[in-house]
């Protein structure tokens, strides 16, 4: 259950839950119900109310009792029995439902529009009777008190059938090129049909003549607005003998009292939807109007149109009927499974549901559920970024669409090793390359000594112009071309930041500062103005005589540059430690300040009999385990209880809460915060409509 509030109004979702992947089997499905506790609390008012792809109707019977939907594919009817809160049966059809109506009070007589033309009848056994209409239908109604079906369609007229003569009556001839809707008024019979014109005609059967005409096109166009078509009527309601509700394909909505020629109220949805239907409530303690396009359905004051509350959709809504004289609702929608809300301000809770009055106060799940909630779908470039591309075939992903659904645990895993800002790296390098690459065309001064790893390269050569008469040489790293990255790109090259470096360095620093003298000296490289001062004649010739004397004092000087180090790197981390300890009491002092802030002082006011007591008068409390077993039950007075009876007393006392168990709560909200935050909806994942086939006139699929 899911619940939602809107204009302060609550909203609950009774057809919202934690989904379970269809490709698991029935033993994982029933070990998963037993050990998660999201698929536990998931509440199906009525077991398997679904189709296997879409819902384009649904109605309930007059006594209540039943709900009849219709969806595809393949075609089919399914009727719910609400007393026992199930399926009851299940009918195929030979072609996709326009509308249908329920003619008896319970499920046993039900006729179909369909999109080829045809009627079914259908009676408790099955199909009954099966006729053509001249057109392709649209809509149709049926007036119980003749015992009258009519339809409309994409021609003029309005056909009339007799189910009680069982022929056709003479038709209603309109001034409309085609019709989209018909209603008839429960009080006085009258029928309404709604044009493609804009106009509504109504007819009374007694006198089979067109009484009255109202043009809605008109009342939809506002005075600095165009038009490039004429508004349709779309959905037509009627709630009693005067008020009449017409939905246009502009997304407008019309109140109208039939003694008058201009609507007393217009609504509009802002979105530019047709209107599918238009729905009066009944009871409650002010009258409301519900009106539906594809994207919401909006709830809204019949006597000044202030909206009251919305539903959005998740999938687009086909259809919508409310439970008479309370406040729930079914929607068919685009997806396999049909809504349910319920809103308790409309309404109560039906008889057969009256238990769900007290599961909504105690079942309220703040989150939104999605589709697969512990699984992530990824697209194979996501896969290769997070180096996980490898795993494709194995049980760990499971292939769907243009990508693969993967464990939520496993893909934070891979997420949080994944080093930060990757793709903008890439796009960085990418651009430093090509700026490399256009400016190799300029003319410049070419040096031998590379700008990554310089001091790698520097030992090499000399190495190498040393040992040129040995057969292994030093210098075929240089030569090599797997190796010639090396000097090249800066991913290899060594980080002298490093701990490790930073405690060799001394030693290494000494033993190449010879070879890279020798190296200036033979190639001429400077790497600097103090260089070439201080790489005079005389410094060469002094080399030869400082050698000896340096020789003896290497090994002291060595380990006093490692230990100087050494204490170096200590005393960072003691500071880095510090600040990280002053960066917590900061957050600390923060927290404490912004919950000071929230704080309210209230005064109160001395009741008579009461002693007051000053501040400065107030005693500290000692400890619990000094205290008496008196004094701790006056304490927790307001906690425990204590109930005497005949045999003895019973003592309850309320556990006091560990700050552990406090604080593993909070971790916990957290925890399903962070995780609701991550997921990603995969409800507007739609399976592509296969195209029907044909055998010999007759559709086979």
């Amino acid at each position: 259950m899911q619940v939602s509030t809107t204009n302060d109004v609550k909203i609950y979702n009774l057809s919202a839950g934690k989904s379970l992947p269809e490709w698991l089997t029935e033993r994982k499905r029933r070990q998963l119900v037993k050990d998660d506790i999201d698929v536990r609390k998931r509440i199906e008012l009525i077991q398997d109310f679904e189709m296997p792809a879409i819902s384009d109707r649904v109605k309930v019977s007059r006594d209540g009792q039943y709900v009849l939907a219709t969806g595809i594919y393949k075609p089919r009817l399914r009727c719910y029995d609400l007393h026992n809160l199930g399926l009851k049966f299940e009918r195929c059809l030979d072609s996709e439902v326009v509308n249908f109506e329920v003619l008896s009070d319970d499920y046993n007589k039900v006729v179909f529009l369909h999109c080829d033309r045809y009627v079914e009848f259908h009676s408790q056994s099955g199909r009954y009777y099966r006729l053509r209409i001249p057109v392709f239908g649209r809509d149709m109604a049926y007036h119980h008190g003749t015992a009258d079906l009519y339809f409309v369609g994409s021609g003029s007229q309005i056909y009339r059938l007799n189910l009680e003569q069982g022929r056709f009556l003479n038709s209603y001839n309109t001034n409309s090129p085609s019709l989209n809707c018909i209603s008839i008024m429960p009080s006085h019979s009258l029928v309404l049909s709604g044009s493609v014109d804009g106009r509504v005609e109504s007819w009374d059967p007694r006198q089979r003549e067109r009484v009255g005409v109202l043009d809605c096109a008109m009342q939809c166009v506002s005075g600095g607005e165009e038009m490039t078509t004429v508004p349709q009527v779309t959905c037509l309601a009627a709630k009693d003998g005067l008020n009449i509700a017409v939905g246009t394909s502009t997304g407008q909505v019309l109140l109208y009292d039939v003694r008058s020629s201009k609507p007393v109220l217009t609504k509009d949805h802002m979105y530019g939807l047709p209107i599918k239907k238009v729905v009066y409530t009944e009871g409650g303690e002010q009258p409301m109007v519900l009106s539906m396009d594809s994207q919401v359905v909006r709830v809204w004051d019949k006597e000044n149109g202030k909206p009251y509350t919305s539903i959005e959709s998740t999938a687009e809504f086909n259809d919508l009927v409310l439970y008479p004289k309370s406040g729930l609702m079914f929607l068919a929608n685009e997806q396999p499974r049909m809504q349910v809300f319920y809103i308790p301000s409309l309404g109560p809770a039906p008889r057969w549901a009256s238990f769900l009055d007290s599961l909504t106060e105690e079942l309220e799940e703040s989150r939104t559920a999605t589709v697969y909630d512990d699984y992530k779908f990824v697209t194979l470039a996501d896969l290769q970024e997070m180096g996980l591309d490898h795993l494709i075939g194995s049980p760990l992903l499971r292939a769907h669409l243009h990508g693969y659904f993967m464990d939520i645990r496993l893909y934070k895993k891979a997420a949080s090793a994944k080093p930060a800002n990757a793709l903008e790296n890439m796009k960085k390098n990418m651009i430093k390359k090509q700026i490399e690459a256009q400016r190799e065309g300029r003319v410049k001064i070419e040096t031998k000594v590379p700008k990554v790893n310089k001091d790698l390269f520097i030992k090499l050569k000399v190495d190498e112009d040393k040992d040129k008469k040995k057969k292994k040489n030093a210098g075929d790293l240089l030569e090599d071309n797997r190796f010639g990255a090396l000097f090249t790109d800066d991913r290899f090259e060594v980080d002298k930041e490093d701990e490790t470096f930073r405690l060799i360095n001394p030693v290494v620093s000494k033993l190449d500062k010879d070879k890279k003298k020798e190296f200036d000296r033979k190639y001429g490289v400077k790497e600097s103005d103090d260089e070439d001062k201080n790489s005079d004649d005389s410094d060469i010739e002094m080399e030869d005589s400082d050698k000896e004397a340096e020789s003896s004092d290497d090994d002291q000087e060595w380990t006093k540059e490692v230990k100087k180090e050494h204490r170096n790197i200590k005393s960072e981390k003691v500071v880095e430690k510090k600040l990280n300890r002053i960066q917590k009491q900061d957050q600390k002092l923060k927290k404490i300040s912004e919950l000071s802030k929230k704080v309210h002082h209230t005064f109160s006011e001395v009741k008579a009999g009461e002693e007051f007591k000053n501040v400065s008068e107030k005693k500290f409390k000692a400890k619990k385990s000094k205290l008496s077993l008196e004094e701790r039950l006056e304490d927790d007075s307001g906690a425990g209880e204590i109930v005497k009876t005949e045999t003895g007393h019973v003592m309850t006392f309320a556990a006091e809460r560990s700050r552990q168990s406090i604080k593993k709560e909070q971790e916990d909200k957290e925890h399903r915060e962070e995780r609701r935050q991550v997921r990603r909806s995969a409800k507007t994942l739609k399976k592509d409509k296969l195209p029907p086939r044909f055998w010999m006139g007759k559709r086979v699929r």
